[in-house]
């Protein structure tokens, strides 16, 4: 019989990177499946909960996720465990802040605030280029693909 992924994780696996203490409980979120490796990134219960103290608990995160208020690049998210990586840009409308998720010096990710106009770009890094029929495919880190026709060019 096969067995499945494992939809938990303990505390005390989770990446050193999340900053979680160790007697807060006996698990952690497990991010969803995404953009990210699940190592390299953050999921969003843990960005508005522990890093910009909008909640207190894991209820109120989820209410303020399904009233649509936060965005991760431009878009509405609602999944708690969305997993928020390298560059991505957190914005909350309604108190008109944004954010940008980035590594500091101890390889920790860090949330730094950023204007208006600075979360309006993000940027990739391209892993590998493929030629087409209709053009040019670039494929960044984040899973995103970039079509470039062949009359731009």
């Amino acid at each position: 019989m096969a067995r499945e992924l494992k939809k938990h994780l303990k505390r005390l696996n989770a990446p050193r990177h999340w900053m979680l203490d160790k007697l807060g409980g006996a698990f952690a979120l497990k991010p969803s499946s995404g953009p990210h490796k699940s190592r390299e990134c953050l999921p969003l219960i843990l960005v508005i909960r522990n890093r910009l103290k909008y909640a207190l608990t894991y209820r109120e995160v989820v209410a303020i996720l399904m009233q649509r208020n936060v965005m991760v690049d431009e878009k509405v998210r609602t999944d708690k465990t969305y997993p928020g990586g390298f560059m991505d840009v957190v914005s909350i409308p309604k108190t008109n802040e944004d954010f940008r998720l980035l590594y500091d010096t101890k390889g920790r990710i860090r949330l730094y605030a950023i204007t208006g106009d600075e979360s309006k770009f993000k940027l990739c890094k391209v892993r590998s280029v493929q030629f087409g029929q209709k053009g040019i495919y670039l494929n960044t880190y984040d899973g995103l693909t970039i079509h470039y026709p062949l009359n731009i060019l």
